[in-house]
């Protein structure tokens, strides 16, 4: 059994853009082992393990060379590459082209049109030899290197498609890996299978005989910690331990005080009574709530509910003898959204519980067993450990929980509210077969007050804020389309059965711009 980083892949060199992780995605989705590296940790690459490489875009130019640690030596292997945005403005810099600011810069949708067939791009166009594609560049190729072809062109961008099929080297100005290109996997499909002649070694079965095969040699004779919350990631996590290694698993599950009604019965019953692991409960709903006393600040609450999260777990580790792992749920979304997980120039837009900012003296080493995978390949690899559909299908739930949920101070009353609220929505969710056609959905408890009439009294009570999101992956999401007479039905519920909520909206907008959670 080879090792995950031994597979061979496509290599995805990242130069910061905000859309690298899409297409790694993209290429595992065709059933092919995919891996990002960042231009500035680029160790000896051996191109007997490549299918072919993809330069990603970036927010750099090709003239920065100062900031781009980058070594030109990519270019001499006799390998596939496709450069992407930046990238294709990187191959034809290389080979003698020239790129120049835009005098009109091209973001959004762009029309293309066909000059010349290309292997590149078969089956990706129309019936009129154009289509539709996603841009993000302000600068641009003024003339392709010598050797190479257009293959296609926009408006503003002459050499939008650029190829030279001799050396394998192929350039796109614009993103096939957003869903906004039309027909955007088409593209990458032939670059991989076509070009790159690569065979499929990507699946659901293979990630579980490998990741097994990682955490045995990772973890050894030692004990193991999970932090199993009940959600799917430390579910699938916990399985997978339990089948690397057995009675070496100690599972913590803690009450939080933050988790969705009935949550800990839930967590108790599945796991300790129907799995049969070695579950530890431990109740710090008390704790919790102390320490978030008058808190506010979204941060600090994730950082306040992180910190005595781990330290509950260091003291519980304490009373099991030889423990030496601690294991964690973390995604590749979480890496991303909490810092770059390549060391290339992204920007930080969260911090995670479960990713960072560990206390120095935490003696505990991480198992991370699915932090390069994406949530729908966790789903699947739950399946493949025989877990149920019941807990595979569960909507994603934050680690500090119903905390950032809650904008403002944090109450024993709030969340009492919050859980009440969010079971009639998720409930009434189910009853309409609603549930496993949204991503993830929840209820929110703002941090006003309004006024409301019940019958012949004034009422001053909370605004509940619902959100449905539908997207494939968490990276990009839009809301879920309700119909009037199911908000209607849904509102009138939680009115009618919550005290302390007079007023329910619903949230329409995506991600970007906002984000999925609250805080």
């Amino acid at each position: 059994m080879k090792r995950l980083t031994n597979l061979k892949k496509i290599l995805i060199i990242d130069f910061g853009s905000q859309f690298t992780q899409l297409i790694a995605r993209r290429i595992r989705e065709l059933g092919v082992f995919s891996e990002i590296v960042s231009h500035k940790n680029l160790k000896k690459i051996n191109v007997n393990d490549l299918f072919g490489i993809i330069l990603s875009g970036g927010p750099l130019n090709v003239y920065q060379d100062k900031k781009i640690k980058f070594s030109n030596k990519i270019f001499y292997l006799e390998c596939p590459i496709l450069g992407i945005c930046f990238g294709h403005q990187m191959i034809s810099k290389f080979y003698g082209g020239k790129v120049k600011s835009s005098k009109t810069r091209e973001f959004g949708f762009a029309r293309i049109k066909k000059t010349k067939n290309s292997p590149l791009t078969i089956n990706f166009f129309n019936s009129k030899d154009t289509n539709d594609v996603w841009m993000s560049h302000a600068d641009h190729v003024t003339k392709i290197p010598k050797n190479f072809n257009k293959v296609a062109s926009t408006k503003d961008s002459k050499f939008t498609i650029i190829e030279n099929t001799k050396l394998k080297r192929f350039g796109v100005q614009f993103h096939p890996e957003v869903t906004h290109t039309v027909k955007g996997k088409i593209l990458i499909k032939n670059f991989v299978f076509k070009i790159c002649k690569a065979k499929k070694n990507w699946s659901p079965k293979h990630q579980k005989n490998t990741l097994i095969e990682r955490v045995k040699k990772q973890v050894g004779k030692k004990k193991v910690i999970c932090a199993l919350s009940g959600g799917v990631d430390s579910s699938v996590v916990a399985q997978l331990l339990n089948k690397s290694v057995g009675k070496q698993l100690k599972c913590i599950f803690v009450n939080t005080g933050l988790l969705r009604k009935n949550e800990e019965r839930q967590v108790v019953n599945t796991f300790k009574k129907k799995l049969k692991m070695n579950l530890i409960y431990v109740n710090a709903e008390k704790q919790f709530l102390k320490k978030l006393k008058n808190i506010t600040d979204p941060e600090k609450k994730r950082k306040i509910i992180g910190n005595l999260f781990i330290k509950i777990f260091e003291r519980y580790s304490k009373k099991i003898k030889n423990v030496k792992f601690l294991a964690q749920g973390t995604l590749y979304p979480d890496l991303i959204e909490s810092k770059s997980v390549t060391g290339s120039q992204t920007s930080k837009i969260k911090s995670h519980h479960n990713v960072g900012g560990l206390p120095k003296k935490m003696k505990l080493d991480l198992v991370e067993p699915l932090k390069f995978l994406f949530k729908d390949e966790v789903r699947k690899l739950g399946l493949e450990l025989k877990l149920s559909r019941e807990i595979i299908s569960r909507h994603p739930f934050p680690g500090p929980g119903l905390a950032i949920r809650m904008p403002g101070v944090i109450t024993k009353e709030k969340i009492k509210i919050l859980k009440e609220a969010d079971f009639y929505f998720i409930d009434e969710l189910k009853k309409q077969n609603l549930y496993d056609k949204i991503w993830q959905a929840y209820a929110a408890l703002l941090p006003v007050k309004t006024v409301g009439v019940m019958g012949d009294n004034r009422t001053y009570e909370y605004i509940c804020l619902l959100r449905a999101i539908t997207s494939s992956d968490g990276m990009t999401a839009d809301y879920f389309d309700f119909s009037k007479k199911f908000m209607q039905k849904v509102s009138n519920k939680i009115i009618n059965n919550i005290r302390g909520i007079n007023r329910v909206v619903y949230d329409v907008t995506s991600k970007p711009p906002s984000t999925i959670e609250l805080e």
